[in-house]
């Protein structure tokens, strides 16, 4: 169960690592020892095993067995696999065995005899299927081992021995041998998980889910994603599961149709008796009992045992713990499993009881994704209900799949409720639903349609009595004009409505919200109301809206990464993740994700960028803004790196929004800019910021005006006077010193280093070293071109300022080599790579190892990959 496991870097085991490779060292030297690697099937024992072989000193000798799953084991089976690699005396003695002339003992001798002789690693994988003379060998050897140079590793799985196994003997009399050392593989954390994601298009919290932070099962699923349940996992439970009596595969059918956790009570009240066969079907390591409690390991083996229970056993079981469960008081906490259990069953009126209640009971508990989950089950049966309530039903589960970021379900069903609403003539609820339609249509990328139903929303709203739909109404509007820059006038006005309905109507969501975003109009324009934006995030959080302070801490890191202030975009970025993390609002958790990318590529930290980028490409539920925006920080790393395939992700991510959305956030227009002028085509430059600037005429958006204006004098155009924030003004008007002084103090060099091409030859200089040390190819091609022109001559010191700037002295050379090597590349592979002979990189590859103070590729791979984490 660990192939694909084997090919994966050993997250979370540099610990079990350190202590194994120690204890070896220390072994060769006396005394001798004994290391017990445990855990779970799939788990990573073999591959720590590969691993600890593989950092080995050379001149230890290495000697491998396992023992295999067979209904007859064989005899001493692990040591007659390494019997090639011991001396004449123990393979003669091994194969008296055989015959019948030796006797055990006489083979655990000359073991004995010759570990004694050379320093040696002796590994036995899989010790729970040993034979008894397998296990009489590491008895006898564990108590002698102070007196040879060796360390004995012996793994097992620790969720298949229970008290009567054989193995639990032998572990009891090792227990009182100092020398004897044991080490748990845990599962690897969420965070470990989402790491082996990303690149993937999964949801890492899901992943984590169906596998617990198993290994095997997380390479199964990455391996095969469009697949329910990968076919490796599939045969694994199967195989566990073939030496089941019938009792116990009952348990186990019984339990996966019941759920993840199922109290032990309620399974006795289906099965009489069920104790013996639940100890039976955790000793073979899918179940586990805790307390009263028992469970499946992962959730994935849930889902393989059930997909093999007959469908009529999955019938009467739903129907029989439905009746049960019924029978009794219903606690809010069981009508999740009730509305399964109705469905499994059956029952279109259970389901209708029960999945709308949990809907609510999961939306009141910050748990969203369940929310949708159940008003979705609910629906599907919701034919035979009155119109009414079909409509309610929409409106729940459109709330919910919007919050938990499944924009196209949830603007889906929306639509569907605004037009139910209007054939049902309810123009309150339809004028509401119109509103939250508008609402999402803006992170699905579709701005102009999010303003004309906002405006209709209003128009309904406006007809009725005023109250708190129409306020938030209002705020709608007052947030998009926010957004499409509009100006502050425009955002004030629909500001004040919705205040003074929201103070009116008791709604303080409304009024915070409406002075957040008027705050934060004057900030995009004027560059003032950072404190009052602070303020209103921190109300809301006070005041416990996580739906409202969500969205306003998104906010804030929109705004931050726009103007381009890396310490406020951090610290927005980290307190939007974690409270939206939290409450499950997973839209705005992602959203932040996004603009954080943006915020790591303004600070010039485009490897972490890039990083970041993919991982909410990777998330299947990223929203279309947030999915545009990390296209484009892909983009523009690409482009800043002088490498291909830059302009199809720009285009891609044009694609998923439409052209006010790209200037709404701005960074989409200026990246085609940008990404002409790297390309030497300052004639496409000029046209495309000319085009950006004639849109934005009736718009205040300093920040995108500002950088366009740049971009056309770069290019050796003359810029129209526009509104432009204030490095970009300097620059406009000629202070570039200023300008450069402002970006640095913003944290961006990069953007410091292109106006400083408009100064003099010191300055140039600098801007040319800032470069090399942020690796930007393409920029560094084009200072060169510039300084060339007007006879500046690049003055060199010592080392490149890219190497000086390497905290080991590595020459961008090296570092490219580095990379490869942590890629696990060979010497042909590196050469065919970078277009250089495999004798250079030989060279290049011994300077790393100087320079780091390493002595093997593999410790090279692993400095890397701690330094990237």
């Amino acid at each position: 169960m660990e192939g694909n496991w084997l090919m994966m870097d050993l997250l979370e085991r540099e610990a079990v690592l350190h202590d194994l490779t120690g204890q070896l060292q220390a072994a060769m030297s006396g005394p001798g020892r004994l290391a017990l690697v445990r855990g779970e099937a799939g788990i990573g024992k073999t591959a720590v095993v590969h691993r600890v072989v593989q950092l080995a000193d050379p001149q230890i000798r290495v000697l491998v067995g396992a023992c295999d799953p067979l209904a007859t084991p064989r005899p001493l089976g692990p040591l007659t696999d390494l019997a090639p690699r011991l001396g004449w005396p123990v393979r003669t003695a091994l194969a008296g065995t055989l015959t019948g002339t030796c006797r055990s003992n006489e083979v655990f001798d000359c073991l004995l005899a010759d570990l004694s002789t050379h320093p040696s690693l002796l590994v036995v994988e899989d010790i729970h299927w040993a034979d008894e003379a397998t296990l009489d060998l590491l008895r006898y050897l564990a108590r002698r081992l102070p007196s040879v140079p060796a360390l004995v590793l012996a793994t097992y799985r620790d969720d298949e021995i229970g008290r009567t196994h054989r193995l639990t003997a032998l572990l009891g009399t090792l227990a009182g041998y100092p020398w004897v050392h044991r080490h748990d593989l845990a599962p690897l954390s969420r965070r470990a998980v989402a790491d082996l994601a990303t690149g993937h298009a999964i949801d890492a919290e899901q992943l984590y889910h169906m596998s617990a932070g198993n290994p095997f099962i997380v390479t199964e699923i990455l391996a095969a994603p469009a697949e329910p349940i990968p076919a490796a996992v599939r045969e694994a439970v199967a195989g566990r599961l073939a030496g089941l009596s019938n009792a116990a595969r009952t348990v186990v059918n019984v339990l996966a149709v019941l759920g993840r956790r199922v109290p032990l009570p309620q399974l006795a009240g289906i099965l009489s008796a069920p104790e013996d066969a639940l100890d039976e079907a955790a000793s073979c390591g899918i179940v586990r009992a805790d307390g009263q409690v028992t469970e499946f390991r992962h959730e994935l083996t849930r889902l393989a045992v059930l997909e093999a229970v007959p469908a009529v056993c999955r019938l009467r079981i739903h129907r029989r713990v439905l009746a049960v469960m019924r029978s009794g008081p219903v606690a809010a906490d069981d009508l999740a499993l009730l509305a399964a259990h109705a469905e499994g069953a059956g029952d279109p009126a259970a389901v209708l009881e029960y999945a709308p209640a949990a809907a609510v009971h999961a939306a009141t508990r910050g748990a969203h994704r369940e929310a949708a989950a159940q008003y979705a089950r609910a629906l599907r049966y919701a034919d035979c209900l009155p119109p009414d309530q079909q409509t309610s039903l929409l409106e729940g589960h459109s709330q919910a799949c919007l919050l938990a970021s499944q924009l196209a379900e949830g603007v889906a069903s929306r639509r569907t409720a605004v037009k139910q609403r209007r054939a049902l003539g309810d123009r309150l609820r339809e004028g509401e639903d119109l509103r939250w339609l508008s609402c999402w249509l803006w992170p699905a990328g579709r701005t102009a349609e999010a303003r004309q139903t906002g405006l209709d929303a209003v128009r309904v709203l406006e007809g009725l009595r005023p109250g708190r739909e129409l306020a938030r109404a209002y705020l709608n509007l007052c947030q998009l004009a926010c957004y499409e820059h509009e100006g502050v006038a425009a955002v004030a006005t629909y500001a004040e409505k919705a205040i003074a309905l929201g103070e009116r109507f008791e709604d303080a969501g409304v009024v915070v919200q409406a002075r957040f975003h008027t705050a934060a109009a004057r900030m995009l324009s004027e560059g003032c109301g950072w404190e009052d934006c602070e303020q209103a995030v921190s109300g809301a959080m006070a005041r416990d809206v996580p739906v409202d302070a969500g969205l306003l801490a998104l906010g804030m890191c929109w705004l931050a990464a726009l103007q381009r202030d890396a310490a406020r975009t951090t610290a927005a970025v980290s307190r939007a993740e974690t409270y939206c993390l939290d409450r499950d609002l997973l839209s705005y958790a992602l959203g932040a994700r996004a603009c954080g990318s943006w915020g790591l590529l303004n600070q010039g930290l485009w490897t972490r960028a890039a990083d970041a980028s993919q991982k909410v490409l990777s998330h299947p539920s990223s929203p279309p803004v947030g999915r545009a925006l990390a296209l484009t920080v892909l983009g523009l790393v690409q482009a800043r790196q002088g490498k291909p395939q830059v302009w199809p992700l720009l285009e891609q991510a044009a694609s998923l929004v439409d052209s006010s959305c790209l200037l709404d956030t701005g960074l989409g227009w200026e990246a085609r800019v940008e990404a002409a002028w790297l390309a030497g085509d300052l004639e496409s430059v000029q046209a495309e910021a000319q085009r950006g600037l004639a849109v934005l005429a009736k718009r205040t958006h300093p920040w995108l005006s500002g950088s366009l204006a740049c971009w056309i004098r770069r290019a050796g155009g003359a810029p129209p006077r526009v509104p432009a924030a204030e490095p970009y003004a300097l620059e406009l008007a000629g202070d570039w010193a200023g300008a450069a002084a402002r970006w640095d103090r913003l944290g961006c060099p990069y953007d410091a280093a292109l106006s400083r091409l408009s100064g003099d030859a010191p300055a140039l200089r600098q801007a040319l070293a800032t470069l090399e040390t942020l690796r930007a190819r393409s920029a560094v091609a084009r200072t060169r071109a510039l300084m060339r022109a007007r006879g500046v001559r690049p003055i060199r010191s010592g080392p490149r300022a890219t190497t000086r700037a390497n905290p080991h002295g590595l020459t961008n050379r090296e570092m490219d080599v580095l990379k490869l090597l942590g890629e696990g590349l060979s010497d042909a592979e590196i050469a065919a790579r970078l277009y250089i002979s495999p004798k250079t990189v030989g060279h290049h590859v011994g300077a790393v190892l100087a320079k780091l103070g390493v002595h093997t590729r593999h410790e090279v791979a692993r400095k890397l990959h701690h330094s990237e984490r």
